[in-house]
């Protein structure tokens, strides 16, 4: 909570899973979140579990990759699958591609806003 006794605000873009800064065990939330965005093995590594700012920075990095994956595809899959799909396949797999990478971007600004608040940032709103 703030010196108001009020949680503290959260930014744009930050997760709706996780609880907003200063909530009780929101940290907890926020690395379940984290957990969330990344391949199941790492949970196995205990430094993340104890580190949730260095959990942030690998969700960051394999976010970040997952978003140039779909970028990618989106840009490339015409040209090497255009003799080998259907038009309505073709399109579908455009749709994914763009929901992917709007879902992923969507996931990169609110690991920023988690990053920052596990550091103990705090955003204040612009009136």
């Amino acid at each position: 909570m703030g010196q108001t006794g009020v949680v503290d605000a959260t930014p744009p873009g930050w997760p709706d899973a996780v609880r907003p800064p200063g909530a009780p065990d929101w940290e907890q939330t926020a690395v379940a979140w984290l957990f969330d965005l990344v391949p199941p093995d790492y949970r196995a590594h205990e430094v993340l579990r104890r580190y949730p700012v260095l959990l942030a920075r690998f969700a960051r990095d394999h976010v970040a990759a997952g978003l140039e994956a779909a970028r990618t595809g989106w840009r490339t899959v015409r040209v090497e699958l255009a003799d080998q799909l259907p038009p309505d396949a073709m399109e579908a797999a455009m749709t994914a591609y763009e929901r992917e990478g709007a879902r992923l971007a969507a996931a990169s600004r609110g690991v920023s806003a988690v990053a920052g608040a596990l550091r103990g940032e705090r955003w204040v709103p612009r009136l």
